[in-house]
C-alpha cells in the first residue's frame, strides 16, 4: 500500500491514539480525513497538522455510536475525497460493570455499534470499490481484551473479540483481491480511555502490572505495519506473547478477580460523552498531559508490580 496515493479515512481521531494517528498520516498521504463526535476537537487537530504540514485534513464529525452512522460517514468521505482507499477503524467506546448489570441496555448496545457494527458498516460501504480496483486497505485497531479479559470489561471485551475475530475473516475473505487487511492488537496505552479504567475494582492494579506504551508508539507501529502491509501488529510488542498463548492473558486476568465485586450493579459509560466519572478522569488525565499539576493521590503511572 502506497499512502502516497491513498485517501485515508481515519475514524476516532479527536484523542488518544487516533490522535497521534493523525499525525503520523499527515503528509504521508494523499488526503487525511480525520472524524470522530466533538467538532472542536477535530478542527483543532486539523489547525494544528495545517499548521506543521501546510496540509488541512477533512474533517468530518460522526457519532458512530449511532446506528446508520457508519454507512452515512462512508458516504459523505466518497465525496469529500473522491474515494477511499484506506480504512482506518480505530474509534473505540468502553463500558464498566458486570454483565447482568450492563445486559442489552442503551449503555452496551452504543458501545458494540461503536466498535462493532459501525467498523463493519464502513467496511461494507468501502470495499466493494477496493476490489474493483484491486487495492486498498482497512485497518481495524482492536485489543488485547479477547485474549486477557477483564472483570467488569466483559461488554468491552466481547465488543473488541468481535472486531478481532471479524478482521481474521475478512483478510481470509479478501485473500488475492489486492486489499490488505491490518488488524492492530493493542495492550494498554496511555490514553484517555485507559486512566478510565482505574475506576473500576483492580484497575489500577491491572494497569500497575501490564505498565503503558505511549499513543505515539502505537501509530508509528500501526503505520509502519501499514506501509509493509503486514496482518497483524501487536503493541507494546513485549506483550505479543499473550497474543500467542491466550492462556497467559487469561491466567493474568483470573488473579484480578479478587478485586471484582459482583454485588456493584453500577454501569460507567466511557468516553468523553461518558458518565460524570469518567468524564471527570478523562480531565485529569488532559491536566497531566497538559503539564498541569494532577489533583488527587493516583498518577496515571505507578510501581510495577508482579501477579503470582
Amino acid at each position: 500500500m502506497i499512502l502516497e496515493r491513498s485517501n485515508v479515512l481515519l475514524t476516532g481521531a479527536s484523542s488518544g491514539i487516533g490522535r497521534a494517528l493523525a499525525r503520523e498520516l499527515v503528509g504521508r498521504t494523499g488526503r487525511l480525513a480525520i472524524t470522530a463526535r466533538r467538532e472542536i476537537r477535530l478542527e483543532d487537530m486539523a489547525d494544528e497538522l495545517e499548521a506543521g504540514h501546510g496540509t488541512r485534513p477533512v474533517v468530518l464529525v460522526a457519532d458512530l455510536a449511532q446506528p446508520g452512522a457508519g454507512t452515512e460517514l462512508a458516504e459523505r468521505a466518497r465525496e469529500a475525497m473522491g474515494g477511499v482507499d484506506v480504512l482506518i477503524n480505530n474509534a473505540g467506546s468502553a463500558i464498566q460493570g458486570m454483565q447482568w448489570a450492563a445486559g442489552d441496555g442503551t449503555a452496551a448496545r452504543e458501545l458494540f455499534e461503536t466498535n462493532v457494527w459501525s467498523p463493519l458498516a464502513l467496511t461494507a460501504a468501502l470495499v466493494p470499490a477496493m476490489r474493483a480496483r484491486g487495492e486498498g486497505a482497512i485497518v481495524n485497531v482492536t485489543s488485547l481484551l479477547q485474549v486477557s479479559p477483564f472483570p467488569s470489561f466483559g461488554h468491552t471485551s466481547a465488543s473488541k473479540a468481535a472486531l478481532a475475530l471479524a478482521t481474521q475473516t475478512l483478510e481470509l475473505e479478501l485473500t488475492g483481491s489486492g486489499v490488505h487487511v491490518l488488524e492492530a492488537v493493542l495492550g494498554p496505552v496511555d490514553t484517555p480511555g485507559a486512566f478510565e479504567s482505574r475506576l473500576m475494582p483492580g484497575g489500577k492494579q491491572w494497569l500497575h502490572a501490564t505498565g503503558l506504551a505511549t499513543a505515539e508508539g502505537a501509530a508509528r507501529h500501526i503505520v509502519k505495519a501499514l506501509e509493509h502491509e503486514r496482518r497483524r501488529v501487536v503493541y507494546p510488542r513485549r506483550l505479543s506473547p499473550t497474543y500467542a498463548l491466550p492462556v497467559i492473558g487469561r491466567r493474568f486476568a483470573r488473579w484480578f478477580t479478587r478485586y471484582a465485586d459482583p454485588n456493584d450493579l453500577s454501569v460507567r459509560r466511557g468516553g468523553s460523552a461518558g458518565d460524570l466519572e469518567c468524564r471527570a478522569m478523562r480531565a485529569r488525565w488532559e491536566e497531566h498531559r497538559s503539564g498541569s499539576p494532577m489533583h488527587g493521590p493516583d498518577p496515571p503511572y505507578g510501581g510495577a508490580i508482579t501477579p503470582p
